[in-house]
């Protein structure tokens, strides 16, 4: 069940004019407290309850840390974590661990030292990892119940109407991150939400992201993240030549796959090879007169471009992941912030990633079996997220998982993957800068592919391309104990990590 809104309403009986009652409400009755340590205890937060943020900011976000230092300071003890994702900038979540703060951490995805630091063992209980829409069912059903969502915004008015941008004046431009995707399950279903932000507008701060309903108090902060963070690591332009003859190669598949018709959906994931498949894909649908319905998922600049170039119709956005992103979400009417739910719950039967024609994947390793990776590196070390990647293979009528055969001298098709992640029976096409393969399963794909002279390999056959070249990797030393629990997006458990030996 949604929360209800707690906050009580002025009573106009007890003021003599209309007038007066409308400035005593404006003035006096909104949500801004005075300190975060005052929002924090009017929560009622306790010792091993849960806490939640987002990760918009991606590695530039300063919230997590700032929360998690205050309840150390408070003496909090035996938190769970529940972040959408974790980032390189987390890693004072370390020191945490250590004090007892935090006992255990259900996210997305983790990377930097902090992931390093788990993958060796320094939690007691694992990690739990989900998509992100089984984040958003998990969250809906009550299997995760947050007893307090920290969100940091980049602006709210004084009654809790936020956004990730401003139109307000000329601080507008200060911080941006754009959709609020992850954010809006949290407030809408968390016990208490608190908002933090460095700039406070004027009521009604429209449009809003998240709508004061959801919102029990406000903090006024100094800083909640770094937009410049925001474009990194899995969101990168590439310039790399693998990764575009790779986008190149999978721009070729699309075309010719039987699904690339006037009025496709698409999503192009996080990742070089993934993001650049857009700009292999605007000249056939220029030539051929074609638009796309809508693009979804995280949004990229190149996608911004071909929306604003016609050759896209609509945009749903659940997380921005650039600044041209964010500004177009903030200027353009046809592209649309959509929450976690919307974009991919299972429990969803609407959910968008059920109408999608087309998704392009990046992947850390995949096997010979199409099982995908996306979470642990050939070293065994945590350095990834699920993010959406099980939901649209899921949803999507065709899933291309994009990949290298190696990075450096290590393969990225094995026989088997370190970790799974997506199974292979959501896989429809691996492209890599070797070759491409297509699930054995999709005899309609294969024949469209043959038909349209699109050479096809088997996946064995590019493992033992690879291994030829680099020999078969030396096997991870682990330990026997679990670090990491990999759930499927109807909350599964379908891998575990284990701890790496030292």
């Amino acid at each position: 069940m949604n929360k209800k809104q707690t906050f009580k309403a002025f009573n106009p009986e007890n003021i003599e004019t209309k007038n007066e009652a409308y400035i005593t409400h404006r003035v006096e009755n909104n949500k801004i407290v005075e300190s975060l340590e005052e929002a924090i205890k009017a929560t009622g937060l306790k010792d091993g309850m849960t806490i939640s943020f987002h990760h918009h900011f991606r590695n530039g976000d300063h919230t997590v840390n700032l929360v998690l230092d205050t309840l150390n300071k408070m003496g909090y003890k035996d938190l769970y974590l529940a972040s959408s994702s974790l980032n390189v900038c987390h890693e004072p979540i370390i020191s945490h661990i250590k004090s007892g703060l935090i006992t255990q951490i259900d996210t997305s995805g983790l990377r930097g030292p902090l992931a390093d630091a788990i993958s060796h063992g320094i939690m007691d209980k694992p990690v739990i990892f989900r998509s992100h829409g089984g984040r958003a069912a998990a969250i809906e059903s009550g299997v995760i119940v947050i007893d307090v969502a920290f969100l940091g915004v980049p602006s709210c008015d004084p009654l809790g109407n936020a956004n990730g941008y401003s139109r307000d004046d000329e601080r507008a431009n200060d911080v941006i991150c754009g959709s609020l995707g992850y954010a809006k399950s949290d407030a809408e279903y968390a016990k208490n939400t608190i908002i933090l932000s460095n700039h406070i507008v004027p009521y009604p701060n429209t449009p809003f992201g998240i709508p004061e309903s959801q919102v029990d108090y406000i903090v006024e902060v100094d800083d909640i993240g770094d937009p410049s963070g925001i474009m990194s690591g899995a969101t990168r332009f590439t310039t790399n030549p693998k990764e575009l003859l790779i986008a190149e190669k999978a721009a070729t598949v699309i075309i010719n796959s039987g699904f690339f018709i006037n009025g496709f959906s698409i999503q192009f994931g996080s990742g070089g090879a993934s993001l650049a498949v857009a700009q292999f894909l605007k000249p056939a649908m220029i030539e051929r007169k074609y638009k796309a319905r809508f693009a979804l998922g995280g949004i990229s600049a190149s996608v911004v471009e071909l929306h604003e170039e016609g050759l896209i119709e609509k945009l749903l956005d659940v997380q921005s992941f650039d600044l041209k992103a964010a500004n177009s979400l903030k200027n353009n009417r046809f592209h649309q912030q959509i929450s976690a739910s919307y974009y991919a719950s299972p429990l969803n039967l609407g959910a968008a990633v059920n109408q999608l024609d087309i998704v392009v994947l990046s992947a850390l390793e995949v096997d010979i079996n199409f099982n995908v990776n996306v979470l642990t590196g050939a070293d065994g070390i945590i350095r990834g997220a699920i993010g959406g990647h099980q939901d649209t293979a899921a949803g999507a009528r065709l899933a291309v998982v994009v990949v290298p055969l190696l990075r450096g001298r290590i393969p990225c098709v094995v026989d088997k993957v370190n970790t799974l992640v997506t199974p292979g029976k959501s896989v429809d096409v691996v492209v890599t800068d070797y070759g491409i393969a297509v699930n054995p399963a999709r005899k309609k794909i294969i024949k469209i592919m043959e038909e349209n002279h699109i050479k096809i390999m088997d996946l064995k056959e590019l493992y033992n391309i690879a291994v030829t070249m680099t020999g078969i990797p030396k096997a991870i030393a682990y330990t026997d104990k679990v670090v990491g629990n990999v759930t499927y997006r109807d909350g599964t458990l379908i891998d575990k990590i284990y701890q790496v030996k030292d």
